[in-house]
């Protein structure tokens, strides 16, 4: 859950009004009969919002200036209804309850109830080459499908699937834009069918070391009924089905998937990640793809220079900016103390004060093979680069410098990176 993109103009108009008032009564309940009161009401507010949204682009502006100008002062409180609020906007852009939809069965008109709701499948990646995103062949989606009704999909279920791998700066950027697509997907789930998009409306990907990707679904079910393998297990309570689930999805023994990933990511070492509704899909990914990045920089240099572990220390520091705050970790050869490479660590929304991060960062430093690890102490302000935009890094000094990476045809040699 990331922190919210400011309105610009962050009118407080009555519709503001009211989306503030609801969320600090559904905060404020003490018991679940009142939350249930609440909740209809502000889910029925935020429901109206994003339905003006689809109207025409001026809506669209108008209903997520109203969703963020609703937000952004409950954030600044650090108030409990900014939580209130923000999972109720996540849920009713990717969810959609009780949908009254008409099928044919045996040649007869009948009206289905269904429930639908909005999932990623998350791939974390790293490669010396750039990491691909783009179209999903058809048969690559198949064999997607049948892997997702194995191990996730409940019985009974329909499902559609993006033919898109996106990277995280060409999903929807606003909550409208993905109740959009939200919309799109959900059509195409109830007939069980895949949803083709227009590559000319999508960027094309920022290029880093390491990175995440996603494939964007829909899941359709019979209301009331399970749409998660998972929630179907008959001994839900006296055994783990979420975790056997998900090992299976994920596990690096399964060939049939692994094959899948090969197709996707060629050149790539990845991780699948557990499959989840779309906003809780993209918070797990964001705190997973941290320490990936930690030891995809580590691999990298192994693999690249042949810098071992034990030839590298790390200095870690935290960096406070106006809105983001995050931590630098430095990467810095033991001869000649060169900071050679580095990775961020931002931190998400309930992290600003947790003293235990840096010692969550140092573990896992150490278990990626590097011992002598440097914590400074004081904070600094976001720093990068004039020249070249790149974030600048701590040396064991306290020193903020510039990475000067090695050669790649000679690792006696640094260079600026630009």
């Amino acid at each position: 859950m990331k922190r919210p993109r400011t309105s610009r103009q962050a009118k407080q108009t009555a519709d503001v009004q009211r989306l503030i008032k609801l969320s600090n009564a559904l905060s404020s309940s003490s018991s679940r009969l009142e939350d249930d009161f609440w909740d209809i009401r502000l889910v029925e507010e935020v429901n109206q919002h994003l339905a003006n949204s689809q109207q025409n682009a001026e809506a669209a502006k108008i209903a997520e200036d109203t969703l963020m100008a609703a937000l952004e002062p409950l954030y600044q409180e650090t108030s409990p209804a900014y939580g209130a609020l923000v999972s109720t906007i996540e849920t009713c852009v990717e969810a959609r309850p009780a949908l009254v939809d008409t099928v044919i069965r045996e040649g007869k008109t009948a009206t289905a109830i269904t429930d639908a709701l909005m999932i990623a499948i998350p791939l974390l990646a790293w490669s010396r080459f750039p990491i691909p995103s783009g179209k999903i062949q058809p048969a690559q989606l198949s064999a997607l499908r049948l892997q997702l009704q194995v191990h996730v999909l409940a019985t009974g279920t329909t499902l559609s699937l993006c033919d898109q791998l996106w990277s995280p700066d060409q999903l929807p950027q606003t909550y409208v834009e993905t109740a959009q697509l939200a919309n799109q997907l959900t059509r195409a789930a109830l007939q069980d069918k895949d949803v083709q998009m227009a590559t000319t409306t999508i960027n094309e990907s920022i290029q880093f070391l390491s990175d995440s990707r996603y494939i964007v679904g829909a899941i359709a079910a019979p209301q009331g009924a399970a749409l998660f393998r998972w929630q179907q297990t008959e001994d839900a309570l006296e055994e783990t089905p979420l975790e056997s689930a998900t090992n299976a999805w994920t596990s690096s023994t399964n060939q049939a998937i692994q094959s899948i990933l090969r197709t996707l990511l060629p050149a790539c070492a990845v991780e699948l990640q557990p499959v989840r509704a779309y906003h809780a899909a993209l918070l797990s990914t964001d705190r997973a793809s941290r320490p990936w990045s930690i030891c995809a920089t580590i691999a990298y240099l192994q693999t690249a220079f042949n810098l071992l572990p034990n030839h590298l220390m790390a200095v870690v520091a935290r960096f406070n900016g106006d809105e983001n705050d995050e931590y630098r970790i430095s990467l810095i050869t033991l001869t000649g103390y060169r900071v050679i490479h580095g990775v961020v660590w931002p931190l998400l929304e309930t992290e600003n004060d947790d003293p235990a991060l840096a010692a969550e960062i140092e573990g896992i430093l150490k278990t990626a093979g590097i011992q002598e690890i440097t914590i400074l102490n004081q904070a600094f302000s976001m720093e990068s680069c004039d020249d070249c935009g790149l974030p600048l890094y701590p040396d064991p000094e306290g020193n903020i410098v510039h990475i000067e990476t090695p050669d790649e045809q000679n690792d006696k040699q640094f260079k600026h990176l630009h």
